[in-house]
């Protein structure tokens, strides 16, 4: 029941759409129909300047970071720390598929990528500064958030396993381990249509709306 109830409750959390809440509170839009059509912070920032976009990236890292320290630390009082560490891997996958998936949007949601940084920044503190360095990096040199997004989490894979390695998939590593690589594939995966828009060349650079 434990891994339900973490399961269930952090789902609950990563769904809260505020991208969606603050662009309606701001401006009284959809964000679903400007812009790009994502809730997340690249299309806030695009369409209501730096100051919201970067308000909607903390509260979506924010709704990572809590449901993984906060809801196994409630649950597994006086266990192992094995047990821990289990669920906050639950926790964590969780809190990105409710982001991706929220049952308050029929579940279509956003990328997953502001959440799944929260989410690593308590899971795995060392390998989310490879994942940091690589979108860093190519956003430098290419200006294009999903491309630094998708570089970002290929950064945060290879440096987690190479963390965990030389035994990465054996016992207490196993979780997230399989963390590492499925949640960056579905961050890969969600990414799809701009994957064929970086393939035809029509991937726009990102700049800040003026709002």
């Amino acid at each position: 029941w434990l891994e339900l109830v973490t399961c269930g409750l952090a789902y609950l959390a990563g769904s809260i759409p505020f991208g969606l809440l603050v662009a309606r509170g701001v401006a009284g839009i959809d964000i679903r129909k400007v812009g790009s059509g994502n809730i997340g912070a690249t299309n806030i920032g695009r369409v209501l300047g730096m100051k919201w976009g970067m308000t909607v990236l903390v509260l979506d890292a924010f709704k990572g970071f809590l449901p993984v320290w906060l809801i196994p630390l409630s649950l597994t009082a006086g266990q192992s720390d094995v047990a821990s560490g289990t669920l906050q891997v639950i926790a964590g996958v969780a809190t990105v598929v409710g982001h991706m998936f929220p049952i308050w949007l029929k579940f279509k949601g956003g990328k997953g990528v502001a959440t799944a940084l929260g989410v690593v920044l308590c899971l795995a503190p060392g390998a989310s500064l490879a994942g940091l360095a690589g979108f860093g990096l190519c956003m430098l040199a290419s200006r294009i958030v999903a491309l630094s997004s998708m570089t970002a989490a290929v950064a945060f894979a290879i440096g987690q396993i190479a963390i965990l390695w030389p035994n990465p998939f054996n016992g207490e590593k196993l979780p997230l381990a399989v963390f590492s690589l499925a949640v960056p594939a579905l961050i890969v995966l969600r990414h799809r249509s701009n994957i064929k828009r970086l393939l035809r060349g029509e991937e726009q650079q990102f700049q800040f709306g003026s709002s």
